[in-house]
């Protein structure tokens, strides 16, 4: 998927499902999103695609991080609502089996705190599995859709305004980050913010009333 988005970008013309993606712009990113969010992940393909379409100036760069926004939200609402009505039951069909207790065990134990963290940070691990983890157990879903909407927000505006800012520089970085020591600097202090901002309203949430 990244390789794709990297390839288009360079060739705008390129005839597949990632230049189409990149072609219809926020309503590719739309989709993109609400599909990340989904048991069926991107990998990093929406991170990405938010840089590319930023980085192109062809809208401002907060429509491309309201629009990823608003598609990740619709997309983990689905998921959890998917995985509540059928219990561990979905999870155990859409994810690995050896893993969903594991999982189960760590949401119970950390609750907001895991799915802050997750919502915000990039994580080799995909997102939807906690998002399902929170809708087979008793997490009430105000709780979730305000931890979700605040760590994807901050998360896309990032990203967005960094690659809208520097253009094709960013760009550049995202296809060889280790020839640029600085930018990585960079993403290592925005990366320990996001961290720091999620484990913030975990803790603020964790300590506020359930509905």
């Amino acid at each position: 998927m990244l390789n794709l988005l990297f390839q288009n970008h360079r060739r705008p013309r390129a005839r597949t499902f990632t230049s189409t993606l990149q072609h219809l712009g926020a309503f590719g990113l739309f989709f993109l999103a609400i599909l990340d969010s989904s048991p069926l992940p991107t990998f990093g393909g929406l991170d990405i695609l938010t840089a590319v379409l930023a980085a192109s100036h062809r809208n401002p760069w907060y429509e491309y991080a309201v629009t990823a926004t608003a598609g990740s939200i619709i997309g983990a609402l689905l998921t959890f609502r998917l995985a509540r009505k059928a219990g561990t039951a979905y999870l155990d069909k859409k994810f690995t089996k050896g893993t969903v207790s594991k999982f189960l065990k760590l949401f119970k134990k950390w609750g907001t705190g895991t799915l802050a963290a997750s919502t915000a940070i990039p994580l080799p691990t995909p997102t939807s599995m906690f998002f399902a983890a929170a809708g087979a157990s008793d997490y009430p879903l105000p709780k979730f859709l305000i931890v979700v909407a605040l760590c994807r927000a901050a998360r896309y505006s990032a990203i967005a305004f960094v690659a809208g800012y520097y253009g094709s520089r960013f760009i550049r970085v995202l296809r060889h980050p280790l020839q640029h020591w600085g930018w990585l600097v960079i993403a290592v202090a925005l990366i320990a913010s996001l961290i720091a901002a999620g484990i913030l309203i975990g803790r603020q949430l964790e300590t506020a009333p359930a509905d």
